[in-house]
């Protein structure tokens, strides 16, 4: 099992007396005292440990800085995950969301903290030992997106979570938006992957709950079994819509030994001849497990690498004013092209 917290991160850091004597008496074990960690994974909304020694809960809050609402909505995460665990395990539950920003700066919402394995961009050692590893969780990965498309939303009292006709046009037109407010620089591919989109979108008949970034290191797997997801994270986006679209987000951050360098750059897992599925098998087991036409798949992958490319820009734009002194995200910048490349590349296969 991993532990993932680390020291807060000096221009990240709350003020833990006002955040301890908010929740006191709210949550079992809140009128101990609180000691708080900050999970290190993850590149755009903050984490963090609440420790109160016979309890644990996560804190989740919006990045620091001007941030677009729609992509670090608290309230909707909350919303979605005060209930979705009834009918689909993988999502862990809230407890309590405070919309008041005098307390922590931000909105934000506390809930259960789950046990297990996150995988980012290396093999975790406790898997080492397993060489169907890899396969197993590719396989979990899908069950679990395939299972969680097929959640009825409207019995969770979820049916007024977006407007699930015209989804994918409001896509399209929604992250191009976000592109121009958050461009450095203008990219020729970036246009022409917008005017193919816009020429190109299928007609969607489906509709689910989409959780709208989802990737492996978005998921959690069970220490004793790497094929299964314990739990689910990052629902600030979750909303209805064309489930496919989250099928599209999975390739666009997945990695196969073929992909050049920059892709497995960005890409949300291990890299390497490792035995993870490839993107063909991913999209077959899905069509599998949901019993869903796949035809238009790369319509999907195109949309998503696009995305992509947007949350790249809008994270990188932060580092670039400086409202982050985060390190990481110095790097965000010339990889805004390439995958702008990458995501023009799948429109002509």
């Amino acid at each position: 099992m991993s532990d993932d917290t680390i020291a807060i991160r000096p221009d990240e850091r709350l003020d833990e007396a006002v955040l301890a004597d908010y929740l006191r008496g709210k949550l079992p074990g809140t009128e101990r005292p609180l000691t708080m960690r900050q999970f290190g994974g993850g590149a755009a909304n903050l984490t963090y440990l609440l420790d109160y020694g016979t309890h644990e809960y996560v804190l989740r809050r919006p990045p620091l800085g001007p941030v677009a609402k729609s992509a670090h909505d608290m309230a909707r995460e909350f919303k979605v995950l005060s209930v979705l665990h009834q009918a689909f395990p993988p999502a862990p539950r809230a407890f309590l969301y405070c919309g008041d920003t005098a307390v922590i700066g931000a909105d934000f919402f506390v809930m259960e903290r789950r046990q297990g394995v996150v995988v980012r961009k290396k093999m975790p050692a406790i898997f080492a030992d397993l060489p169907d590893a890899p396969r197993r969780m590719s396989a979990g990965l899908v069950d679990a997106l395939a299972d969680f498309h097929a959640v009825d939303y409207e019995a969770l009292g979820l049916g007024d979570l977006g407007k699930p006709e015209g989804f994918v046009g409001r896509q399209i037109e929604g992250w191009h938006k976000r592109w121009l407010a958050a461009k450095t620089d203008d990219v020729a591919e970036m246009t022409a992957v917008y005017d193919w989109l816009r020429a190109n979108q299928p007609q969607s008949t489906q509709f689910s709950l989409v959780h709208n970034d989802y990737k492996l290191d978005n998921v959690m797997l069970a220490a004793d079994d790497p094929g299964r997801v314990t739990a689910i994270f990052d629902w600030d986006m979750c909303t209805l819509g064309d489930p496919l679209s989250d099928v599209g987000a999975l390739l666009a951050y997945w990695s196969q030994p073929s992909d050049p360098a920059y892709l497995q750059g960005m890409a949300m897992m291990p890299t390497g001849d490792l035995g993870f599925m490839t993107r063909a098998e991913l999209v077959e087991r899905y069509a599998e497990r949901s019993g869903r036409s796949l035809e238009t798949i790369n319509f999907y992958h195109a949309l998503a690498l696009f995305r992509v490319v947007v949350i790249i820009a809008q994270i990188y734009i932060r580092y670039h004013r400086g409202q982050t002194q985060d390190g990481r995200f110095a790097a965000f910048g010339p990889m805004i092209p390439l995958m702008a490349r990458a995501a023009l590349s799948v429109t002509k296969k």
